[in-house]
């Protein structure tokens, strides 16, 4: 099922996205909720990010053609690094280009949602504390990244973790995902999960080793090659196949 936070008349709800309408459920995603005879229109409805996570977990360089094109060496181990949680806006939303960047790129991105508190899991227990996936965009402020030799600033504006529509719970971590990212239509970003280095299980793994997750984190698991440049003005998808398309605009 496709699970949705959503707004009508500055309400906030929950629900199951049907085709093209969303049905209202009572209740907690992750441990038990009650699906309600009340249904809307996607067309009376604003999208909400479908989870507020305590953390985002972001893996670099999870794409051996993504780390080449940008001159970067292959990893040994997940390498991983944190958004904020103040930089999560939702589907259709709209991306800030701040003041003191002059290269902003967007990163299409498969993302997990966890479901259950975990520290120390085995790759062969990962499945049971994923809750689902969806779609995340891992907008960077290129320039000043490569100027200031790290990730934080240049990933953590507001606005730069775009995610959504939906979690998406019905699929296995052993499936593969077709990403593309297209802007303005055209298409930038054509990959797929089965060409990352480290692969879901272990990535659950490996953070799960650092630090306990919790039911609503993200776990963003990287981006194929073909990043680049966003331009006030420009629209950006996001693309994964069983998930649907997470859309923001530029400005």
């Amino acid at each position: 099922m496709k699970f949705v936070r959503f707004k009508i008349d500055k309400v906030e709800k929950k629900g199951i996205l049907e085709k093209n309408r969303i049905r209202r459920i009572a209740g907690n995603f992750f441990t038990d909720y009650t699906a309600l005879d009340e249904y809307y229109d996607l067309s009376e409805i604003q999208f909400l990010p479908p989870v507020k996570p305590s953390k985002i977990i972001c893996v670099g360089r999870n794409y051996r053609e993504h780390a080449m094109e940008l001159n970067n060496p292959i990893p040994k181990r997940p390498l991983i690094f944190l958004k904020p949680p103040s930089a999560v806006i939702a589907n259709e939303n709209i991306i800030k280009l701040p003041d003191i960047s002059n290269r902003v790129e967007y990163e299409g991105e498969l993302a997990i949602v966890v479901g259950k508190k975990c520290s120390r899991i085995k790759p062969i227990d990962a499945v049971h504390y994923i809750f689902g996936y969806t779609c995340f965009n891992d907008i960077t402020a290129r320039d000043i990244q490569l100027d200031e030799k790290n990730f934080t600033t240049a990933k953590s504006f507001d606005t730069f973790a775009p995610i959504g529509p939906c979690i998406e719970d019905n699929i296995t971590s052993e499936e593969d995902f077709n990403i593309k990212t297209l802007v303005n239509g055209k298409l930038k970003q054509d990959g797929n999960t089965r060409d990352m280095i480290f692969g879901i299980p272990l990535l659950m793994s490996f953070i799960s080793s650092i630090m306990t997750l919790y039911p609503g984190d993200v776990i963003a698991t990287g981006t194929p090659k073909g990043v680049g440049v966003l331009k006030k003005g420009d629209v950006v998808e996001v693309f994964i196949d069983k998930i649907g398309t997470l859309k923001n605009y530029v400005d």
